[in-house]
């Protein structure tokens, strides 16, 4: 399955944000890609639909899902209760990759994954492969025991960032997802409600 390898900071500059989180690149060159990225001064106004797209490319690349997935994923939400966009957002917060980032188990998402299909991690002590596994409030998620000597988890876990709606133990490396998180707690700057408007065509 194609996903996007290139580089993260081509990307980060495209959306005008560090999608990827921080990114030392990014600042010193917070401009558009291209030959004359730093010379647009007045880009063109984006037509509403325009600004839809990018949102939702946005999103995609954020959390590394293709496009059949992530309008799975948004049908998935739309027969959920409650707000489709906040459903769209709590959904790809449970995937495992994702959890797996939050943790601090991985410094990005990107090697989240990786750690999940290269079979270093558990959820409810089975071995999980599947990136895109949605973990439920009361799961636990650990490094498996031949593994948490592997120096990328060290050292992502010495700079990881706490959050509420997670349990992390650093000595045994398991987590706890404890529950969905509110809205207000997902960090990412994401206009969910842009989204819902192009789906809804």
């Amino acid at each position: 399955m194609a996903r996007y390898t290139g580089p993260s900071t081509k990307i980060a500059r495209k959306f005008g944000e560090p999608i990827y989180g921080a990114d030392k690149y990014f600042e010193k060159r917070n401009f558009p890609p291209g030959q004359h990225g730093a010379a647009r001064k007045r880009a063109r106004k984006a037509t509403d639909y325009g600004s839809q797209l990018k949102e939702k490319q946005k999103v995609k690349y954020m959390y590394g899902v293709l496009e059949r997935q992530f309008r799975n994923t948004y049908e998935k939400a739309s027969r959920m209760s409650g707000q489709k966009g906040e459903n769209l957002l709590f959904l790809l917060e449970s995937r495992l990759d994702n959890i797996v980032y939050r943790l601090g188990i991985a410094p990005t998402r990107a090697a989240a994954r990786q750690l999940v299909l290269h079979r270093h991690i558990t959820l409810n002590g089975l071995v999980c492969n599947i990136a895109s596994a949605q973990v439920k409030p009361g799961d636990v998620i650990a490094v498996r025991e031949r593994s948490k000597s592997l120096e990328v988890i060290q050292n992502s876990i010495a700079s990881a960032t706490k959050y509420s709606w997670l349990e992390f133990d650093a000595a045994k490396l398991t987590g706890k997802y404890l529950n969905v998180p509110t809205r207000e707690e997902i960090p990412e700057n994401i206009n969910e409600q842009l989204i819902v408007d192009l789906y809804s065509k």
